[in-house]
């Protein structure tokens, strides 16, 4: 391979990697991403959510639901995506990427938990 060539496929894979990076710099929260933990009922409030953070910066927030009830499952739902059903004691993971800000419900959809108390509302700025 001639010097030229190999020079030429260095500039191309810096460009790559800078283009990559570069707006990542320029938004860590849209790069790394938000994790907001969910504790979905518990024994004293088995129809409530509990969420770490009720306000979050638009882009993907990653959603760790455990379900602290006993003998109950539930699920979490949030703009159009939802978890399966999780049985006590264990969690499900759900991933959801906010475009713009406003405030964005959520419930759990197993018949009547949502009225009994297990909503609320997420505010994405």
């Amino acid at each position: 391979m001639s010097k030229f060539r190999v020079a030429t496929l260095g500039l191309i894979a810096t460009v790559a990697v800078l283009a990559l990076a570069v707006p990542a710099l320029g938004h860590p929260s849209r790069a790394a991403g938000t994790t907001v933990k969910v504790s979905a009922g518990s024994t004293a409030k088995p129809f409530s959510f509990t969420l770490s953070a009720s306000t979050v910066k638009h882009g993907t927030v990653t959603f760790v639901v455990t379900n602290t009830g006993k003998g109950l499952q539930h699920d979490f739902k949030i703009n159009g995506k939802k978890t399966p059903l999780i049985n006590p004691g264990k969690s499900a993971t759900l991933t959801v990427t906010f475009a713009k800000a406003g405030s964005y419900p959520y419930s759990c959809t197993v018949p009547g938990h949502a009225a009994a108390g297990m909503k609320g509302t997420l505010k994405v700025t």
